[in-house]
């Protein structure tokens, strides 16, 4: 999981005094209460508010935002190829949450209309918080595109996701997309940012893409540049050169090839574990058992076409066990809406 950010306690001194002298807080997409000046990072790009009544805990989570938040935009800047604004952020329980799942939001998709960004509290678990930062600040790298349907969706999520080593795994969509039937949001882009169907099928599809050596700080200036109306299609062919009626042919017989969606990559083309999880334990066991039949015999001293032939009659043994058998059905955690 995500390591925990330390803080010193002289890093958290200047923070106390500034608190009492600090800027006044900007209004917020739907935080009413009163807004605590925490800090602002070293870069001055970010200034951290949180909801007081929230006590210790909270503190915790926007002392540790503070001291992340330098990283997160450094991140940001590099996966779009542009240098963003000045934003504030407050941490508070969204939708009364306290351990993230209440989301993020924030008004505009640019650093001007969108830069009070408002972030769930998640106690003990700073990570899901600066997660959540980065979804909403990378929609204002946007720059008024994407943000609110759903390919731009998707692509924050997928940021947030890159950026946290994945510390929103629960707030997973493309099972929601496999379990409705894989319908096609590839060759048309829904006007919402709202629908976990097709949100899914973008971040299932950007894993594919991602795992076929194109990565996210390539993907992200070309889907901004493909602007609200562009569709996956149209960013297949632009990376691969390859005609835009062959991304959801060639998508859907990749996803048919594996053995479910059972998460936001699963194709593994960042974080691999996704990948080895959704192995069926058979398969597994299967490979354990080739691994060790092949190391007994280097150590035997067996010829290669004697390891050969053994792994040969073991994985047909393996297929003829594993044929009709049912795949685990896959599951799905749909996450609150982040706009």
């Amino acid at each position: 999981m995500v390591e925990t950010i330390a803080r010193s306690h002289a890093l958290r001194k200047p923070q106390t005094a500034a608190r009492r002298a600090g800027p006044t807080a900007p209004p917020w997409p739907s935080y009413t209460g009163t807004s605590q000046f925490v800090g602002t990072s070293p870069t001055g790009r970010v200034t951290v508010y949180v909801d007081p009544s929230l006590g210790p805990q909270g503190q915790q989570n926007a002392n540790d935002l503070l001291g992340d938040a330098d990283r997160v935009v450094g991140a940001n800047d590099a996966l779009f190829g542009t240098t963003g604004g000045p934003v504030s952020v407050i941490v508070f329980a969204l939708d009364g949450a306290t351990d993230g799942t209440g989301g993020a939001d924030h008004m505009g998709c640019d650093y001007t209309s969108g830069a009070a960004i408002e972030v769930c509290a998640s106690f003990d678990d700073s990570a899901r918080v600066s997660a959540l930062f980065e979804a909403e600040l990378s929609e204002c790298s946007m720059g008024g595109n994407l943000c609110g349907v759903s390919t731009g969706e998707a692509l924050s999520r997928w940021c947030a996701a890159a950026t946290s080593n994945n510390a929103l795994s629960d707030f997973a969509t493309a099972p929601a997309w496999a379990q409705s039937g894989m319908p096609d949001f590839v060759n048309q882009t829904e006007p919402t940012d709202r629908n976990a169907v097709s949100t899914g099928c973008g971040m299932a599809f950007l894993s594919w893409l991602i795992s076929q050596g194109h990565p996210l700080n390539m993907i992200a200036p070309v889907m901004v540049s493909l602007g609200d109306g562009g569709t996956l299609a149209q960013l297949y062919a632009s990376l691969t050169g390859d005609a835009a009626a062959n991304a959801w042919p060639t998508f859907t017989a990749a996803v048919n090839g594996l053995s479910g969606v059972n998460s936001d990559d699963p194709f593994g083309g960042v974080f691999p574990t996704a990948q080895v999880a959704q192995l069926e334990p058979a398969t597994i066991e299967l490979a354990a058992k080739i691994f060790s039949t092949i190391l007994s015999d280097v150590v035997a001293g067996r010829s290669a076409q004697h390891s050969v032939a053994n792994v040969r009659a073991m994985m047909l043994m393996g297929t003829t066990a594993r044929t009709g058998a049912a795949q685990c059905k896959v599951g799905s955690h749909r996450l609150r809406a982040v706009s």
